[in-house]
């Protein structure tokens, strides 16, 4: 019979002690992973201004074409306004994207966000107390018309001001300053369905907004703070007052 070589034990007792070793590193606890940043934390490019802007000239030009007694008089003041503020604006930040910070800047953004909605709210509680009061009304499309009008402008100025309260404004989801956003957003929930990087720009509060008016109720992107579920609130009243009584006293004229 063959005798064990004098150095086989040697290497037995090396292989177990590298087994233990190894055992020994699995069960030690794993250090924690630090956690992942999120994307909206990402500093990105600003937002291009052109989107803002169209919806604002549409906001000025819908107001403009609304029965003088609907608004407040002069019926030019209010619209000559917003006008001058997105000058202001835009002589202030110049650039294709809006990517500045500042105090001024800010509150000229929410002045003409509030003078939007100021104007459009004046036109929808004169428009129904119309409905409600005056037994003598306008043809059904003119009706039609004039209360699509408040009801477009309406989904415009909510659709400002979710874009503007959002982690702060455009400017400062740009440098991902806010940690939690107010707004979450399908393409926030799951990688793969968005390019990396992904953050909403106003095409995407325009859509929330004009859904928002037609469910009367958030739809795929839910609001995630007070203040955003305030507003999709508010939104959504006026937009189901304004659709019930327009179109109930205009089928009450049709027939």
């Amino acid at each position: 019979m063959t005798e064990p070589e004098p150095h086989a034990p040697a290497q037995l007792s090396e292989a177990l002690h590298r087994r233990l070793e190894r055992i020994e590193r699995l069960l030690e606890p794993a250090e924690p992973e630090e956690p992942q940043r999120p994307a909206w934390r990402s500093v990105t490019l600003g937002e291009q201004r052109w989107a803002v802007s169209v919806a604002i000239l549409v906001a000025v030009g819908l107001q403009l074409a609304l029965p003088t007694r609907l608004t407040i008089h002069p019926h030019w003041m209010l619209p000559t306004l917003e006008l001058a503020l997105l000058v202001a604006l835009v002589v202030l930040n110049p650039h294709k994207r809006i990517d500045q910070t500042s105090r001024l800047l800010r509150l000229l953004s929410l002045a003409l966000v509030a003078v939007i909605s100021l104007a459009n709210g004046w036109s929808a509680v004169k428009l129904v107390r119309d409905l409600i009061h005056t037994a003598a009304s306008p043809g059904a499309l003119a009706l039609l018309g004039t209360g699509g009008a408040v009801w477009a402008t309406n989904i415009i100025a909510f659709s400002l001001w979710y874009w503007e309260w959002d982690r702060g404004g455009p400017a400062a989801r740009a440098q991902g300053v806010r940690s939690y956003p107010d707004f979450l957003f399908p393409q926030m929930q799951q990688e793969g369905i968005a390019e990396p990087g992904w953050e909403p720009s106003y095409p995407d509060y325009l859509y929330v907004a004009f859904t928002n008016a037609c469910a009367f109720s958030p739809t795929d992107t839910m609001p995630l703070s007070v203040w955003a579920k305030l507003l999709m609130m508010t939104q959504s009243a006026v937009s189901l007052i304004t659709v019930v009584l327009v179109v109930a006293r205009a089928v009450g004229i049709l027939q």
